[in-house]
Formats: structure tokens, sequence, C-alpha cells
């Protein structure tokens, strides 16, 4: 494997990975402020609405179970051309969507293409630099869904096209990248053994086992809330606040992946477990304070909760993160961070769509109770495990 020292050139291919990443989260999430709009419109169900979501997860899970070590054995640059290439065509399919059949294709090819590419992005920034890259890793992601939804809603309440231009500028932005990529150096040697790869699997190294099984129940738990707010929390400020502004969807995404951006730098040189233990702490505390809102109808509050339930989306993402990559090594990396991004995934994507089927008989407000009330357990029970294990480790000591 090459091992390029971090100079001027390294920090430049860094920050382009980065802003790779960050634009696939970007287009990931910029959707979430229009589906009110979509539903408007063409008159489809809110499960309708989650599926439209929820495929784009599956099909990014599907994608990461059989293609996530691929970078390690094709190398790094061939597999982020795929996944641009890819991405650019599901930006062409939103901007000629007319109907739901559209926007399901879109996400579909989108969620492929995010699949192939995340975890060649990170394994690359990995490669690049050990030390930046897991915190890269963390944040970008998040800043990605903050600009996209965000930057939406606003182009929506704002500019013209608004079904359009969003769309319009991320398909440019992804041009821009494949022709750079040409300039970015290869990180890893290409080696035998790919097809033996292309099986769907869930790869982590023996080593890694025990701290994955330690961080999981938090990651469920922060996945599963963010998978809600991408989802149908522009519907759940309708239904609860009688909110009516396409900017307060993308205003609630933001402010749960912002805060969870600087909850992640401001932890990002503490151990990880302190990480773990905030994240499981704030995701609690800030979902609770949702649900409080949610049931009173003030929007202040929510967004109140939101910014503390980031803290801890945030917190327990860099945790989980900074615990499992170094135990991998460099032909093991696309591999275990595909797993974990699969796991992440489906807690994404299965209890929002769940909730989508359950809005139409229960309601909106009774079944954000029921999802919340499962996440705040989640977060408690991961919480409950960690604080063991600190115990355990004093005792032994």
């Amino acid at each position: 494997m090459q091992n390029p020292q971090v100079d001027g050139r390294s920090r430049g291919h860094l920050g382009y990975f980065a802003f790779v990443m960050l634009c696939f989260f970007a287009a990931s999430s910029a959707p979430t402020p229009l589906y009110h709009v979509y539903q408007q419109a063409w008159g489809f169900s809110s499960a309708l609405l989650t599926l439209i979501f929820a495929v784009y997860a599956l099909s990014l899970l599907a994608t990461l179970l059989v293609f996530g070590s691929l970078s390690d054995y094709l190398g790094r640059r061939p597999v982020i051309l795929v996944a641009l290439l890819l991405e650019a065509l599901s930006m062409l399919l939103f901007i000629g969507a007319s109907d739901v059949s559209w926007l399901i294709a879109a996400r579909v090819l989108q969620g492929v293409a995010t699949g192939i590419a995340s975890s060649a992005l990170g394994a690359a920034m990995l490669d690049t630099d050990q030390n930046q890259g897991p915190l890269i890793n963390s944040i970008a992601p998040m800043f990605g869904m903050a600009l996209g939804a965000l930057g939406t809603s606003a182009l929506v309440e704002y500019a013209p096209m608004p079904l359009l231009l969003a769309f319009i500028l991320l398909l440019a932005a992804f041009v821009a990248q494949i022709l750079y990529l040409w300039r970015v150096q290869e990180t890893v040697s290409p080696q035998p053994g790919v097809l033996k790869t292309l099986k769907p699997r869930l790869y982590v190294p023996q080593r890694a086992r025990s701290t994955l099984l330690l961080v999981l129940p938090a990651d469920i738990a922060a996945w599963a809330l963010g998978g809600f707010f991408l989802s149908l929390a522009p519907s759940l400020l309708a239904a609860a606040t009688g909110s009516k502004s396409v900017l307060h969807g993308g205003l609630a995404v933001a402010a749960l992946t912002i805060s969870g951006a600087i909850s992640i730098m401001n932890l990002r040189l503490r151990p990880p477990q302190l990480a773990l233990l905030v994240g499981c702490s704030f995701l609690a505390l800030g979902v609770s304070v949702i649900l409080l809102a949610v049931n009173v109808g003030w929007l202040w509050l929510f967004f109140s909760g939101a910014v503390v339930a980031g803290i801890g989306f945030g917190a327990s993402f860099l945790g989980a993160l900074r615990l499992l990559l170094p135990l991998a090594h460099a032909h093991e990396r696309a591999g275990l961070m595909s797993t974990f991004l699969a796991l992440s995934y489906l807690a994404f994507c299965v209890p929002a769509l769940l909730a989508g089927l359950a809005v139409k008989s229960e309601g909106l407000v009774v079944t954000t109770n029921v999802y919340g009330g499962v996440v705040v357990v989640l977060a408690l029970l991961a919480l409950g495990g960690l604080l063991m294990q600190r115990m355990t480790k004093a005792r032994a000591a």
C-alpha cells in the first residue's frame, strides 16, 4: 500500500474527498424540504412519502453489502468515479421528475451511488490522513445534510424553479468533481480477489466485534432519529405547530446536523468513550424535549430539542467511528466502514418506513410519540452499557 505523507498535495486531496462526501450527503437531504411540496402537488400519502425516502437508504444499504469493500481491491479512484457518474445521472432524474415513479427511480440510483462512494471516500480519507480522516468522516456527512436541506428549502422559499434549482447546482458540482478526480493520486494498490468481495456480507474484523456490539444501540438510536427528521420532520412541523414555511423543514434538519457537527468538533480530542457517553445522554434528553414540543405545539421548543439531540447524534457517531476504525488494517477499512454504514442505514430507513405506515392509522403526533420513546429507551440502554463497562474497568484496575 502507498502511504503518502500529509504534505500540501495530500491535504488538497483530503479536502477534495471531504467536499465530494459533503456533496453526496447534501444531495441525499436535498429532497427533504421538497417532499411536502411534491406531496401537495401530486397527492400521495405519508406512507408513500417515507417509501420514497426509504428506497434511497435501502438501495444504499444493499450496495454497501455488495460493493462496500470494492475500493480495497480496485483502488479508490475508479470506484469514486463510478459513484460520481451515477450520482450525476440521479440528479438528471430529479430534474426531469414528473411523478412519484421518477422520484423513486432517482432515489434508488442515488442510494446506489452513495453506497459505492461512502466506504471508498471514507477509506480514502483515512489513507490520506489517519489523524484528520476520522474527524472529517464524521462531520462531512452532517454538514452535507444540513447544507442540502437548508439550502434547498431556502431556494424553494426565495429562488425561481423551486423543484429544479438545487439539483441543477448539485449536478454542476458533481461534474466538476469528476473532472478534478483525474488529478488525485491513488492511495491503495489494486489487489486480486475482487469477485469474492461481491457476495453480500457484513465484514467485521474479529478484534472489532465486541466494540461494534457496544456502540450499536447508540448508533441505532442516532440514525433512527436522523431518518425520521429527513423523511417526516417537515410534515410533523406542519401537523404539530401549524407551520406552513418550507424553510422550517430545512431548519429542523440543519438544527440536528449542524449541532451534531459542532459537538464532533468539540469532542474530537476527547476519549471516544466520553463522546459516546455525551452522545447517549444528549440523545435521550433532546428527543424528550422534541416530544414535549410536538405535544404542546411549540416551534421554538422543537428546534431547541433538535439542537440538543443533534449534539447527541454527532457525539455518538464520532465516538463509534473513533473506537471502531483504528481496529482495522488498511485493506480492511472499507469493509469495516461499509458494515458500520450498512447497520447505520438500516436504522436510518426501516424505522422511518414503519413510521410512515403507522401515520395513516395512528396519526403523525401519536406515531412520533412512540417513535421518539423507542429512541429514548435505546439511548438510555446504550448509556447504561457504557457506564457498566466503565465500572467494570475501574474495579479491575
